[in-house]
């Protein structure tokens, strides 16, 4: 078989349904392969970036992991963003780029951008895990192989292999052998850390810890029943980041909901206004946004940290760190249910009371602003309806600016991978397109987009990818003629950065029209409900063009009251 052939081959027995691709000159051998093979469908993308971003939401969606084709050069340039934010995510993205024969490496070929030109991978190298080159035609099916299995080791994240053309057009003899999982999610942990951050809570000078919190993030996304498992076993109160957001539910009465940026009251308090005996910090990164701007205190008598990255826990939790898979470490804790009884189980009543307090407390800032009347209508409202609309295992895909601040206060997710955002990296319109891979990954589940006008200018191009499919995704646009988090700020700054940060109201219900999309346009809040339901019942995708105002206020009173607070030099 040719090398394309074998490459397909190997990605449909990775478990690989869809490949997001651009066609290009240097990858032409790839289009008579893909008609040559059945078991992986082609999605072909308006932009390489587009084709970028819908392989990252196949993978966080559910897939094993999301790849994407392109030509080298410019095509792989544009997928620079996309990776990046696939790295900051740990998301496995593998991205396949087609080059010039090895021959003719920096002869002045159209397009070369081999190492002796652009370098595409070096351009690649400081925003993947591995980062390669098929230098013979001998070693593309063991680069390959070693491709996924950096792309798929944990802790996961994005690869890139530059295929040249003499590699696609070989004849090879050689059979790919799919990694197995034991493999490369084995489940690891440090039992002699655990048995030592067990040994640490039962020895605590303070006695039986009655505050106890777990904060789960997205390194628990896989530890979903072990979780809620082991919060049950001793009526411990969950909260999550906004990364993890859905992977405990929340609607669950141990439910505090999400702390750091746009988190709930509950989560504040439990954690930051009276510091719990003990905090389980599982598998998250801490960075700012989970942190709630690094306002968390930790120290091994009071907190116990479970991380895969060696990194992390030297940055967080220098001694008394517990290196190890989240899965593992709470399965392993479970077994150790009589050893923690005298700890958790004494004090169950004790910590319910001390939850009961902070439950009669208001959960979230404004909650009235949910069900506002206003006219342009406030994006609270429009979060609101679409939780109403959209069923209970929907998937909403959140994009950035200002709504995502609302959408993370006010949204409830209740299972794993139904809340799906770029967090870290956060870059503008990545869910319009990330939303393809998400169906494509998830063909029976309902879909929405929240996104902005400012992020439809970047890739709202893609949702013609989607009518191309007939893929029924529902993109709701909150246009407040703006790029409104921006100018949440500018507008205060005077009239020249207001106007800088101020946007055409375009109608994007027309433009979707024009894309082979349904188009509905929102002006009147009681219209929402619906939009939203025309909208998630049809057989393709909905553009729904709901007109909002960019002067409401994004609820994160509490993350803005930590970072007035927070002290580098503390």
């Amino acid at each position: 078989m040719l090398g394309t052939d074998f490459i397909l081959k190997a990605l449909a027995s990775e478990g690989l349904t869809h490949l997001f691709m651009v066609p290009g000159g240097l990858v032409d051998p790839f289009l008579p392969a893909l008609g040559r093979q059945s078991a992986i469908q082609p999605i072909i993308a308006a932009q390489e970036g587009g084709a970028a971003y819908m392989a990252d939401g196949y993978a966080r969606a559910g897939g094993r992991f999301g790849a994407a084709l392109c030509i080298g050069g410019p095509g792989l340039t544009n997928t620079i963003t996309p990776t990046a934010a696939a790295q900051s995510d740990g998301s496995p993205l593998l991205i396949l780029s087609g080059e010039v024969e090895t021959s003719l490496e920096g002869l002045g070929m159209f397009q070369d951008a081999s190492s002796q030109t652009l370098d595409d991978v070096g351009l690649m190298r400081p925003i993947t895990r591995y980062s390669s080159s098929v230098d013979s035609p001998m070693n593309l099916g063991h680069l390959l192989s070693h491709a996924i299995l950096n792309l798929l080791s944990q802790p996961t994240g994005p690869v890139h292999l530059s295929i040249p053309k003499d590699s696609q057009l070989a004849e090879m003899t050689a059979n790919h052998v799919p990694i197995d999982p034991s493999v490369t999610r084995p489940g690891l942990l440090s039992l002699s850390a655990a048995e030592a951050s067990l040994k640490r809570l039962l020895g605590r000078p303070g006695g039986a810890p009655v505050k106890v919190v777990l904060l789960a993030g997205a390194g628990a996304e896989h530890a979903a029943e072990n979780l809620r498992a082991f919060a049950e076993a001793w009526r411990l109160p969950v909260a999550t980041t906004l990364r993890a957001k859905g992977i405990f539910p929340e609607d669950h009465p141990l439910s505090i909901g999400t702390f750091g940026y746009a988190g709930t009251h509950h989560a504040r308090m439990a954690l930051l206004d009276s510091p719990p005996d003990l905090l389980m910090v599982l598998g998250s990164g801490l960075n700012e946004r989970d942190s709630m701007q690094w306002s968390l205190k930790l120290a091994p008598s009071s907190a116990v940290v479970v991380n895969l990255s060696p990194s992390t826990l030297g940055e967080q939790m220098p001694s008394g760190g517990v290196l190890g898979d989240v899965d593992a470490y709470l399965e392993w804790m479970m077994s150790q249910r009589e050893r923690l009884a005298p700890a958790f189980g004494a004090t169950a009543a004790a910590r319910e009371a001390w939850m009961e307090g902070i439950r009669a407390a208001p959960r979230l800032q404004d909650p009235e602003n949910r069900e506002s009347p206003a006219v342009p209508i406030h994006p609270a409202r429009v979060v609101a309806e679409l939780r109403r609309a959209l069923p209970r295992d929907g998937v909403l895909l959140v994009d950035s600016g200002a709504h995502r601040a609302f959408a993370g206060h006010y949204w409830e997710a209740y299972a794993p991978k139904t809340y799906i955002s770029a967090t870290n990296l956060g870059p503008m319109g990545w869910a319009i397109p990330a939303a393809v891979g998400v169906q494509c990954a998830q063909p029976s589940k309902r879909i929405a987009v929240l996104t902005g006008d400012g992020c439809m200018r970047m890739h709202g191009i893609e949702v013609a990818t989607a009518a191309r499919y007939h893929l029924p995704i529902t993109y709701v646009v909150v246009n407040n003629a703006a790029l409104a988090n921006v100018w949440l700020r500018a507008h205060q700054q005077g009239p020249v950065p207001a106007a800088l940060t101020s946007l055409p109201d375009l109608d994007w219900a027309g433009f979707a029209k024009a894309l082979g999309c349904q188009g509905i346009t929102v002006t009147d809040p009681g219209e929402l409900l619906e939009a939203f339901a025309k909208g998630l019942s049809a057989d393709g995708p909905t553009v729904i063009d709901v007109k909002a105002d960019k002067a409401y206020p994004t609820p994160v009173a509490d993350w803005s009251a930590a970072c007035a607070a927070w002290s580098y030099h503390e």
